[in-house]
């Protein structure tokens, strides 16, 4: 990386950069964070928040659901084991490649999560734990195409950085505290190679983008959960740190329905 912050880049430029980040860093993601994920739990977010606890995709049992940007599919693989039929898909083969190793009894399916290689209304709950949104510049076609794959009434819920993070640097410790840049900067963070070339790119949407994006794509929002920082809990990750979680929302976990 010779190069890295916040600018306006192309919406081309960024394109399979994602991809290939998650393929290059899948081994080393694992390794950082596999132990406090699980091979077979379902992590919301660093906060460390579970679906055993949170219940917030409903009773699984017998439902056909689908995790986009599933990486290892430790989620998939626990919703497995409480008698969903689960799809896991992510665009990162090695991300893939680590799923497999680790294994399960359902499908892993490599896809983009604006272009999903199902048919329409073919799951009854669809959802993502910090995968896909943060990482495309077009958010918005990502809930389509959830609600496109969802039944009437079907359930999508997805778990993103806060965009009050996004002012604030991505510190975990008091400096972490300070906001230095405008809630409304919508520029992406960007690290770039000698050649100019994109990296990675993340994008920053405020509240009010989410919410625009979700409502847009014809879901009805039921809840917006924001995890705080739970008592014993002293895990940093990244940018997330209990000094940090204690004072500023680190996750916005959007829970929707498509109408009936």
């Amino acid at each position: 990386m010779a190069d890295a912050g916040y600018r306006d880049v192309a919406d081309s430029a960024a394109t399979g950069a994602g991809r290939l980040w998650w393929d290059a860093n899948a081994a080393e993601y694992l390794d950082e964070h596999g132990a406090f994920l699980g091979d077979d739990d379902f992590c919301w977010c660093p906060e460390g928040l579970r679906e055993a606890d949170a219940r917030l995709l409903g009773d699984v049992r017998g439902r056909r659901v689908l995790e986009v940007g599933s990486g290892a599919a430790q989620c998939s693989r626990w919703l497995a084991g409480q008698g969903a039929s689960v799809v896991a898909t992510d665009v990162s083969g090695a991300m893939l490649a680590a799923a497999a190793r680790i294994g399960g009894d359902f499908p892993l399916v490599q896809a983009d999560a604006r272009a999903l290689p199902f048919p329409d209304a073919s799951f009854d709950v669809v959802f993502t734990a910090y995968g896909a949104i943060p990482f495309v510049p077009d958010a918005a076609r990502v809930h389509a195409e959830a609600f496109r794959v969802l039944r009437p009434g079907g359930r999508w819920v997805c778990s993103v950085t806060h965009p009050i993070r996004w002012a604030f640097p991505d510190d975990p410790s008091e400096r972490g505290l300070t906001a230095d840049r405008s809630y409304f900067d919508r520029r992406p963070y960007v690290e770039l190679d000698a050649a100019g070339r994109v990296l990675y790119a993340e994008y920053h949407r405020t509240l009010g983008d989410h919410l625009a994006d979700l409502v847009g794509a014809g879901f009805v929002l039921d809840r917006l959960v924001e995890p705080e920082w739970p008592a014993g809990h002293d895990r940093t990750w990244g940018g997330w740190s209990r000094v940090r979680g204690e004072r500023i929302p680190g996750t916005a976990i959007l829970v929707a329905h498509r109408p009936d």
